[in-house]
């Protein structure tokens, strides 16, 4: 006699989609886009320093929110090339990154420092691209 067993059929877990935003989008006009790297491999909550042309570095970070922004990485304050590796979070809704050496908070979206209002980081327009993150340079 032969028994049968209904055992049941393992199914995929269903996928997550994060929703990715640029979170600075591009003033009009003409603009060199210089791919930074896929959004899979950026972290929520972290950032990466992308080398741009002519030396200059920028720092990108993708919120856990799936908002993109790009900023200076070069700290005014200190004079190093440390803001890729702060800490973000937000200021009374404001997306904010603050330096890992000196602690100052700067905002996402304008670059301005936000206890400073002297001092600012440049900031760069983003777009998503066939799943990779671009960098908007204004040209000459």
């Amino acid at each position: 006699m032969t028994t049968l067993v209904n055992t049941p059929v393992p199914t995929a877990a269903p996928t997550v989609r994060t929703l990715v935003r640029p979170g600075i989008l591009p003033a009009p006009g003409a603009r060199l886009w210089v791919a930074a790297c896929p959004v899979s491999r950026l972290v929520p909550g972290r950032g990466v320093a992308v080398l741009l042309p002519g030396g200059a570095q920028a720092a990108l970070f993708l919120l856990p929110t799936g908002m993109i922004y790009a900023v200076d990485n070069l700290d005014p304050y200190a004079g190093a090339a440390v803001i890729s590796r702060g800490l973000t979070g937000d200021r009374a809704g404001e997306p904010t990154v603050a330096s890992p050496l000196l602690k100052q908070v700067f905002s996402l979206r304008t670059g301005a420092a936000l206890d400073d209002p002297e001092v600012s980081l440049p900031t760069y327009a983003v777009r998503v691209q066939h799943g990779e993150v671009r960098i908007g340079l204004p040209l000459p």
